[in-house]
């Protein structure tokens, strides 16, 4: 339309013109006239808006209150409308709301039908499902841009993720985690380490260590490895020790903190956590998300027949990490295997010399030790190797796996030359651990035992009668007066201060030897009898028996004896 007003305005309008724009866009000569009409008069060009139904910030806010119930929502606009009406003179004789009211966009209170197409047209899918499910859910509906690929070792993501698998480890069922790290760039997996517990940072460092050391030769590995550009995790603090980034700084490796809770700005390695799911570990028999033919809650494992071993499941998942590396092919390589994109990667590879490797996953004990007859001294215990003999006196620094306090590495102070390890002296059998751990879990037992107790007893005494009007609900607790005294004299006798009871034991007589308070004597009021009074209950005596005079007072307050 502009550009007809505008030929317009010059006068070099023409028919032509007209004809060509409506051909354009597909509307009759009739139309692109009735348009040109409304331009001239009313001085707009775009389509009249209609009055209509719209979600504003007062209805966005109930439904974020009703957790996106449109249809509850609706019910309370209909009843503000309608309080409304009845209470202003204009509203309806039938209670029905006046035009014009109403609590969206200066509309009445439309039906239920256009209410909903009013949300699904204001709100996009990612604010209706934050509505239900919160930030998570919105966040699934979010666009992310993709990172360019790069080189080989160019960049690495590191993550532990826990296994939704059971296995047997010491007469228990664990869930092992997983730390590994993968190439950005060729998706080749480059280190795994494994633990039955929630990973730390010697996991850390030995998924690192196995990363950037090489095997030619084979392995789940195989020549896969080098020394990245950049380590890429999130704000895991295992990752973030000063002990890991101590060891990558030691090489110039640069360590990125991703910002919390952002699984996107790492896909490369959570791609992979979703992969060890659905292509290993759901056949495996100990997998905790299988299907159930029940429709109760899962009911939880109560023995261990059936479950992998947790060496046998090692083996598998690096079984798993070598056929990833060298027979799965991923969309994106293009129907390579990655150790086929890994080996047609031009770009140099700079290895960790050996003797640095050696030393990466340990961290200083800091100081100098001395290494006697007894071995090497180190948090109170000592270390003993069978190459100290002859070594007695000689200076050492101590460097030790963290966690891993059973064995150390001793090194020269004055040369840095690795003499080798030494292990615990007075180490505790198997047996003995074994023990140990029964007693801690029978502890543990007989907690939880008086913990579930306590628990029943509290809410047996807390438990309500259903109400079914507004009113306060009686307590379901039925005593009887008895039983009810019972526990209040039970109550009332566990009390430390009725315990004391300070009156069992009567005093004794004090010693003949020691000062007694004096009662001195007062003057006799005139007109009455001089004569000694009886001493009042509680008057002091003198040792012989007698009422004390003024003189023994002054005598008793100087420190002298009577």
């Amino acid at each position: 339309m502009f550009r007809l007003l505008a030929l317009e305005e010059r006068g070099v309008l023409t028919p032509g013109h007209v004809r060509l724009a409506a051909s354009s866009v597909g509307r009759s000569v009739r139309t692109v006239q009735r348009w040109l009409q409304t331009a001239r008069e009313e001085g707009r060009t775009a389509r009249k808006p209609r009055p209509r139904f719209t979600v504003t910030d007062e209805v966005h806010a109930r439904l974020a209150l009703w957790c996106g119930n449109a249809a509850a929502v609706h019910r309370e606009l209909l009843a503000q409308a309608h309080a409304s009406a009845d209470d202003s003179p204009d509203g309806g004789a039938d209670g029905e709301p006046a035009a014009g009211t109403g609590s969206g966009g200066g509309v009445a209170v439309p039906s239920l039908a256009t209410f909903q197409r009013a949300v699904r047209r204001d709100l996009n899918a990612g604010q209706r499902a934050a509505l239900k499910g919160g930030e998570r859910a919105r966040r699934a509906h979010d666009v992310h841009l993709a990172r360019p690929v790069k080189w080989r070792n160019a960049c690495w993501e590191g993550d532990h993720k826990h296994l939704p698998v059971e296995v047997e480890l010491d007469g228990q069922a664990v869930r092992p985690w997983v730390t590994w790290f993968i190439d950005c760039a060729r998706n080749t997996i480059t280190g795994v380490a494994v633990t039955p517990h929630q990973p730390s940072r010697d996991a850390v460092l030995a998924a690192l260590r196995i990363a950037l050391s090489r095997d030619e030769s084979g392995g789940p590995y195989g020549p896969i490895g080098g020394l990245p550009e950049l380590v890429r995790v999130d704000r895991g603090k295992e990752f973030l020790c000063a002990t890991v980034t101590r060891a990558l700084g030691a090489l110039a490796v640069p360590v990125q903190d991703l910002p919390a809770r952002r699984p996107e700005l790492k896909g490369t390695v959570e791609n992979l956590n979703h992969c060890v799911v659905d292509m290993f570990l759901v056949a495996l028999p100990g997998y905790l998300h299988a299907p159930t033919a029940t429709t109760g809650p899962r009911a939880r494992r109560g023995d261990l027949e059936g479950l992998l071993s947790f060496t046998e499941f090692t083996a598998r998942l690096l079984d798993w990490v070598r056929w990833w590396n060298t027979e799965h092919r991923p969309q994106p390589l293009a129907g390579r295997t990655p150790l086929q994109a890994w080996q047609d990667d031009p770009t140099p590879i700079e290895d960790v010399p050996p003797a640095l490797l050696h030393s990466f996953t340990l961290e200083d004990a800091g100081g100098e030790k001395n290494l006697s007859t007894k071995g090497v001294y180190w948090r109170g215990r000592y270390y003993v190797g069978p190459w100290m003999h002859g070594m007695d006196g000689t200076r050492v620094r101590v460097r030790f796996v963290p966690h891993h306090d059973h064995e150390i590495e001793v090194f020269d102070a004055a040369t840095g030359a690795h003499l080798g390890p030494a292990h615990l002296a007075d180490a505790a059998t198997a047996v003995q651990r074994a023990a140990l751990r029964r007693a801690k879990d029978a502890q543990r037992r007989t907690m939880v035992r008086a913990l579930a107790s306590a628990d029943r007893q509290r809410r047996r005494l807390g438990r309500y009668g259903a109400v079914t009007g507004p009113g306060r609900p009686e307590p379901l607790a039925a005593l009887t007066a008895a039983e009810a005294e019972e526990q209040l004299a039970a109550a009332a006798g566990s009390a430390l201060a009725k315990r004391a009871l300070p009156d069992l034991i009567p005093p004794r007589e004090a010693p003949a030897s020691w000062a007694r308070p004096i009662h001195r004597r007062r003057p006799a009021a005139p007109g009455t009898d001089a004569g000694a009074s009886p001493p009042a209950p509680g008057a002091a005596h003198a040792p012989g028996g007698g009422p004390v005079d003024g003189a023994d007072v002054e005598a008793a307050e100087e420190g002298g004896r009577p």
